[in-house]
């Protein structure tokens, strides 16, 4: 019976540990009020009361993890065709409401179509129009250089507003470890 309290207590206090971690990474478990690092994330009136076994516990309310970035930066991922002009109305109206954000648009397989020279929209208005028109906000588009190899191609058949990346799952993947971007997919 005393095994398994133990093994119970164990697993809240594991638990507990956990949970707390999204607060502030410096949390001190067993302190009956937070850190000043987690008070600096909590405002102390949203903070319930404790015991020295719960961690810290908004009042209803989750907390916004730290931001480091002073504007926000997002990569929006595209991998059909189709979607092109809905992603370019996605970034537009996005830099509208966050007109300081870093953008990246990361294309592979169809979603590279649009990133091609010679690329026209449905209405045959070219695309590159619309790229100039982005890459002027500080947009950056990156096409996939194993879609363009497996279709035979080779950077030069990207428009300039372009680069040609490695591979769009590992930038995609670089920009959100290394560089906190956020992911956005249609």
């Amino acid at each position: 019976m005393i095994h398994k309290l133990v093994k119970v207590v164990i697993v809240q206090l594991a638990l507990s540990i956990v949970t707390s971690v999204w607060i502030s990474p410096n949390i001190v478990i067993g302190a009956t009020t937070p850190t000043p690092e987690a008070a600096e994330f909590t405002p102390a009136s949203q903070l319930q009361a404790q015991s020295a076994f719960e961690s810290p516990v908004l009042a209803g309310k989750v907390a916004d993890p730290p931001s480091t970035a002073v504007h926000p930066k997002v990569v929006f991922q595209i991998n059909q065709a189709a979607d092109a002009s809905t992603i370019l109305r996605f970034v537009s109206n996005y830099l509208i409401a966050e007109p300081t954000a870093e953008v990246a648009v990361v294309g592979y397989a169809g979603g590279v179509d649009f990133m091609l020279k010679g690329a026209n929209d449905t209405t045959g208005k070219p695309y590159a129009e619309q790229l100039q028109a982005l890459a002027i906000k500080g947009v950056h588009f990156k096409v996939c250089s194993n879609t363009l190899k497996s279709r035979s191609l080779t950077a030069d058949a990207v428009v300039p507003q372009a680069t040609v990346v490695p591979g769009a799952v590992n930038e995609i993947i670089r920009l959100q470890t290394k560089e906190g971007y956020a992911y956005f997919r249609h």
